[in-house]
């Protein structure tokens, strides 16, 4: 079965194995999520199941929210994401998705979007190295040859530069989940998720497991 769920990154720690090896997580606040609708091919055109996730207060939905959440007769919440799934039959409107759909040694893959750098330099965003250092250099942390000047007369196409750095959506591919702590609706990714703390993520059964 495919599964896929919503949560919020606490942070990372580490745990120790039961032959004492040590293996740096990922906290995951995994759910409860409801689901909110199934879009299907009469109406929709396409197979999708919508997720909700995270309480929110009546005064800080929006009117057109609103409406969808009263016409599916789901109660108010702060996130929606749609994932697209093999088994969609195997959800229906109004359940409640927890963390211990989840067990350990599930390979999944988390998106969410990264700690943002603001502008940056071309040695930090894209690890290019420095020039000499020394008084008589006229090149440090400059970005290199721009296209000389007879030929090819231009900055070729994929350059890099400086620019913005992060704040992008990015997805970690073939994670382990580790451990589940279904009171807690608790997941223990083994390595590091896209964000930073309380950052929201979407997680879903891996596509090269």
């Amino acid at each position: 079965m495919k599964k896929a769920i919503i949560g919020k990154k606490i942070g990372m720690t580490q745990i120790f194995t039961e032959n004492g090896t040590v293996v740096p997580v990922t906290v995951v606040e995994a759910g409860p999520c409801v689901v909110v609708q199934k879009k299907n091919m009469d109406v929709d055109g396409y197979e999708a199941v919508q997720l909700a996730y995270g309480d929110v207060k009546e005064k800080r939905v929006t009117k057109p929210l609103k409406g969808h959440y009263d016409k599916h007769g789901v109660e108010y919440k702060k996130v929606i994401r749609e994932f697209k799934l093999d088994d969609y039959d195997a959800f229906e409107t109004g359940q409640v998705i927890k963390a211990d759909m989840f067990e350990a040694g599930d390979k999944v893959d988390i998106s969410g979007k990264s700690k943002g750098k603001g502008f940056q330099g071309v040695i930090k965003r894209h690890g290019q190295s420095r020039g000499p250092m020394a008084h008589g250099s006229k090149y440090h942390r400059s970005p290199g040859s721009m296209g000389a000047s007879a030929y090819p007369a231009r900055v070729m196409k994929g350059k890099n530069l400086p620019g913005q750095m992060g704040n992008k959506n990015v997805t970690a591919l073939n994670l382990e989940v580790v451990q589940v702590s279904a009171e807690d609706n608790i997941l223990l990714i083994k390595g590091a998720v896209p964000g930073p703390r309380g950052s929201l993520v979407s997680i879903k059964s891996s596509v090269k497991a």
